[in-house]
Order: structure tokens, then C-alpha cells, then sequence
């Protein structure tokens, strides 16, 4: 089977990006956009724009890519969380090294980051558990992340054995359970520009801590 997706083209003119107007430090970057994508949207929309891509290192030396909800993000990171026994906690373990990158249509941008992961404190972790809706604290309990089952059916099964047990009761946080911060050295702002003469500029953590910035061709 072929099929012809040539005439899919779309051209880039929204916006454009100039080092003399784009902030020294990287996160104040990603937070005006941030900002921007987020004020398309009305209070009523469920729009997920803090969906993210990340991609890690797989056991079979392969790059494995997935869709996670960044949850928040400061100068110290971008923070998700996730089953750390599943396939790409276990990817995190063996190579912390990951790429995140947040594709948002409207503004016509994308932003790339590099970064070393590791695992929040075990507070902060409890905390946002215990505030996630409850069957989501459940659906915690039940799923043993990546791992072969054998139907949907046990997969439901097992909610209704865990929501019977936790009936009425304080629901922990699984200690398998929580999140990861994501501290970048290498971010990439990407803006869609006319004839394909896209503008990136990208920061550079330096030796000395501090961000090196520079254009790459499109």
C-alpha cells in the first residue's frame, strides 16, 4: 500500500524569532509561550498543551518516544510523572539522558530540550498523588505499567478488586509511583517561517552554568 501524502503542506507565517527580543534565560521563553498557547484556549476547552513527547533510550540500544502531561516546570525542570517500573522508567535507570519536546499548532512552534532525569522527592511526589481524582489514584494500584496482559477484562477486574479494597480508605501512593524532573542543558526554540526558512535558535548551558545562545540553519 501507497499512499501519496505530497500535497500536505501547510506554509509558516504566524510569528517569527530574533535574538534581540527573545529573553536571556530559556524558561522565560518557554513560559511566554506557554502563556500564549494557553490564551487560545477558553476556561470550558480540554485542550492538553502541556502534552509532551519524551524519548529515551531503550534497552535494545533503540529510541523508544511516548506522550506524557507535564505537570509543572520552573528553572529547576520540567516535572511528569509515571510508573517508575515502566518501560521508560526502567529507560530513565539505565540512561537518564532524555528529549522532551512540545509541538503547538496554533502558535505555529515547537520547542526541543535535553536533559539529565532524575526522581523528585518522595513529598512532592505523595502530594500530587493525593490530589489526583480518586480513580485515577486507583488506576495507580492496578496497572503494572508496559508489563503483558492478558484481556481488558482483567485489567477491569483488577480496578474493581483495588476499588473495593480502598473502599473508605486513605489511598497511598504506590511506592513504584511518581514523578521525575527533567533539568535541561539544551533547549530549542523552533518557529514555523515562510518558504520553509524556519527560525531556531537554541540556549546552550555553558561550563560556568550560564545559557550560550545561537540560530540554527532551518
Amino acid at each position: 500500500m501507497t499512499i501519496d501524502l505530497s500535497n500536505f503542506r501547510k506554509n509558516y507565517a504566524k510569528d517569527s524569532l530574533l535574538e534581540s527580543e527573545v529573553p536571556r534565560d530559556p524558561f522565560q521563553l518557554f513560559d511566554d509561550w506557554f502563556q500564549e498557547e494557553k490564551s487560545y484556549y477558553k476556561e470550558k476547552d480540554n485542550e492538553e498543551i502541556n502534552a509532551m513527547f519524551i524519548s529515551t533510550i531503550g534497552e535494545d540500544g533503540g529510541p523508544e518516544t511516548r506522550v506524557v502531561l507535564l505537570k509543572e516546570y520552573s528553572e529547576n525542570g520540567f516535572i511528569f510523572y509515571t510508573n517508575y517500573y515502566s518501560i521508560k522508567g526502567r529507560a530513565i535507570q539505565n540512561i537518564p539522558k532524555v528529549c522532551i519536546s512540545f509541538y503547538w499548532k496554533n502558535m505555529e512552534r515547537q520547542i526541543i530540550i535535553k536533559g539529565i532525569t532524575s526522581k523528585i522527592q518522595r513529598k512532592k511526589s505523595d502530594e500530587y498523588f493525593h490530589n489526583r481524582p480518586r480513580g485515577n489514584q486507583i488506576g495507580s494500584w492496578v496497572s503494572r505499567q508496559s508489563m503483558i496482559i492478558s484481556s481488558k477484562e482483567y485489567l477491569l477486574k483488577q480496578y474493581k478488586k483495588w476499588k473495593n479494597f480502598f473502599h473508605r480508605k486513605i489511598i497511598k501512593r504506590p511506592f513504584y509511583w511518581g514523578g521525575y524532573v527533567v533539568k535541561p542543558y539544551k533547549m530549542e526554540f523552533w518557529q514555523g517561517q515562510p518558504n520553509r526558512l524556519h527560525d531556531r535558535l537554541v540556549y546552550l548551558l555553558g561550563k560556568e552554568k550560564k545559557w550560550i545562545l545561537y540560530r540554527l540553519s532551518p
